[in-house]
């Protein structure tokens, strides 16, 4: 049996992964990432941690507690700041899970002489017979968090695991309950960990050290001005909700134009995209593509899509193509685009730089 870190962010899951470890007879730590903070005492949803430290105490495992404050605040909240300012709608997550979770809990581990690190994530790491490491899709289809994984290196998946794949939520929780983990009913956390009212446009306002754009003109396709809104900050593409102008028919964000400051609407039947161009790759099932190959894949543009069949054109040294089968919708500058085979396993992914209505040359 393994010595094994267990990321605990002082959820149900995190605390349900430590237990199956535990019970299958490895040597358990529990580690909790102290990512921030707020003025006030605040605690991110991801590091609970008298939560975390209560699980521990119940499993009788030790239990320990690392600061990352200084580079949690460099490296997502800066750049998650920055990228609304620039009209982009960020996914700190993705950038989280590699360059700070999976980094410090690595590093943790050689530290406490442990082999392996584990997560309460919805989702299974694979060894291909190719010798690569990839992701694999939960049993649980919607609580699945692939989408947030496809950017782990194959040197940080070859010293995973994760447990919770082949569980559903409720067993779960079951599981929980019967060994006396007092957080069995913890709602699951529905935000970015770091803003935990969900007011993006004040926390950003509140962290900004540039000026922030503020109120602009709604516009439509030909560029005419039918409006007015407060500050992109406030907006994403495809966002229809809170749009604060009545115009006769529901209206969407189609695009966000950061240097003029305006801010296109269009109607449902105009805001699908046939193509996006994606850069900032990662690649797992497979080794990267030589530029001009074409693989035919599943392409989810967000969390919650469920994916759209597509052919993925390696363009440059870190730049694909994505040509979908079917137009998609809301595909978000900033967001991740992420590429998925016909076993529901990673292939890779990368951020979403451009889209386009039409098909491009």
């Amino acid at each position: 049996m393994s010595k094994v870190i267990v990321g605990m962010s002082g959820g149900v899951d995190s605390a349900v992964a430590a237990y199956l470890l535990k019970q299958a007879g490895h040597d358990v730590i529990g580690v909790t990432l102290r990512t921030w903070q707020s003025s006030e005492g605040q605690e991110s949803r991801c590091c609970e941690i008298d939560d975390a430290r209560e699980t521990a105490r119940v499993l009788g495992i030790p239990y320990h507690v690392f600061n990352c404050t200084e580079q949690f605040d460099n490296r997502i909240i800066k750049s998650f700041v920055e990228d609304y300012i620039h009209g982009l709608t960020p996914n700190p997550c993705v950038i989280c899970n590699r360059e700070i979770k999976w980094e410090r809990l690595l590093h943790y581990a050689d530290v406490l002489g442990a082999d392996l690190v584990a997560t309460g994530h919805y989702a299974s790491v694979v060894k291909l017979p190719n010798g690569r490491y990839t992701v694999g899709k939960a049993r649980h289809a919607e609580k699945d968090q692939t989408y947030m994984l496809y950017r782990l290196t194959q040197e940080q998946l070859a010293r995973t695991v994760m447990p919770l794949g082949d569980y559903l939520k409720s067993e779960v929780r079951a599981i929980a309950e019967q060994a006396g983990i007092r957080i069995a009913s913890k709602p699951d956390s529905q935000e970015i960990c770091f803003v935990t009212d969900g007011g993006y446009a004040d926390f950003i306002k509140s962290r900004a050290d540039a000026p922030i754009p503020g109120e602009g003109n709604f516009v439509d396709e030909s560029g005419k001005v039918i409006g007015r809104h407060k500050g992109i900050i406030h907006y994403t593409v495809g966002q229809r909700k809170g749009l604060g102008i009545a115009l006769g028919r529901p209206a969407y964000i189609k695009k966000i134009c950061a240097e003029k400051n305006e801010i296109v609407l269009s109607t449902a039947d105009d805001i699908g995209c046939a193509s996006i161009v994606c850069k900032d790759l990662n690649f797992l099932s497979i080794p990267e593509p030589g530029i001009g190959e074409k693989i035919r894949c599943r392409v989810k543009v967000r969390y919650h899509h469920p994916g759209q069949s597509a052919i993925l054109e390696k363009t440059g040294d870190d730049s694909v193509r994505v040509t979908f089968d079917e137009p998609v919708r809301s595909a978000a500058p900033g967001q991740s685009a992420v590429f998925y085979d016909d076993d529901e396993r990673l292939i890779g992914g990368g951020i979403i730089l451009e889209s386009f209505s039409g098909q491009q040359n």
